[in-house]
């Protein structure tokens, strides 16, 4: 059978955004703008010892890279209301030198040696502290960009963060990902308590164990399926899952510096693996907009 030319471009298209670490800019991104067909880390040693993390600012909400919901792959997407209480664990990618130059999501420029990072859902531009939870090493990443268009992995860090969390070789990571609010007369929050730079270490050593538990006792995993800012839609979403599950599962109002949301939640669960079952399950059912988080009971 013959085929136009155009078809292997369209071929070639696919395959190289596919094998790319990171989808940038879900609205204007064509591989043909990239010069390699897949991704990699740069040549040479580069040395983190000396960068320092992104520092959190405040920044006014922007419409650039926030469009809601947005379409990759066939797939849609939606964009938090806002990034207050964050807090999710699952697998970490990195992306390099292909994407090295190119626009990420909000219109910046993607600096793989930056301590950056892309997220599916988070409100861009803003802030969030990775911390492996193998090793305990934590960043903190200015996150502006779309991606990873993975259904297996929640962020997607610059190559220099990626190193710095030591797993740059491997290419993936287990992570927590805990976003940092800055308010407007610039006081911080993280996992809803108050937050500075300063206190990192601390911050990383308290979250992280051997065993993978949570390390705060009134706090466990939830699959959240949406967040509104009226209850009526959220109590519409929540009949619906429960006509398809058993689970415990709840609207929970929450006040952000952005005004009240109220988020739909299945669980709690004990452990991750329990919560990746039901996430599992919830997408073969066709609830395919879901993550993985902490929150309290």
């Amino acid at each position: 059978m013959n085929f136009k030319p155009s078809f292997f471009l369209l071929l070639t298209v696919v395959v190289s955004v596919i094998l790319g670490g990171c989808a940038s800019a879900p609205e204007t991104d064509h591989s043909s703008r990239y010069t390699l067909a897949t991704d990699r880390a740069p040549s040479g040693n580069f040395d983190v010892s000396g960068l320092d993390d992104a520092v959190p600012v405040y920044e006014a909400p922007r419409r650039a890279g926030n469009k809601s919901p947005y379409k990759v792959w066939g797939k849609q997407y939606h964009v938090l209301d806002s990034n207050d209480g964050y807090v999710a664990r699952g697998t970490a990618s990195w992306y390099g030198e292909k994407f090295h130059g190119h626009k990420t999501s909000n219109g910046e420029t993607f600096d793989m040696y930056a301590m950056s990072a892309a997220h599916k859902s988070l409100r861009i531009p803003g802030f969030a502290r990775v911390t492996n939870l193998d090793n305990g090493r934590s960043v903190i990443v200015r996150v502006n960009d779309r991606g990873p268009f993975h259904s297996d992995r929640i962020i997607d860090l610059s190559y220099a963060a990626a190193k710095k969390l030591g797993y740059q070789a491997r290419g993936t990571a287990r992570v927590e990902v805990a976003a940092i609010t800055v308010r407007p007369d610039g006081s911080m929050f993280i996992a809803g308590q108050p937050f500075s730079p300063g206190d990192a270490t601390t911050y990383a050593e308290s979250r992280v164990k051997a065993s993978g538990d949570m390390a705060m006792s009134n706090r466990s995993l939830f699959v959240q399926l949406g967040s509104f800012s009226s209850r009526d839609p959220a109590e519409k979403l929540l009949s619906q899952v429960r006509s398809v599950l058993e689970n415990p599962m709840r609207v929970r109002a929450v006040d952000t510096s952005s005004g009240r949301f109220h988020r739909v939640q299945v669980g709690p669960f004990s452990d991750e693996d329990s919560a990746r079952r039901t996430q599992s399950l919830l997408e073969a059912r066709g609830f395919d907009q879901s993550i993985v988080l902490t929150d309290t009971h």
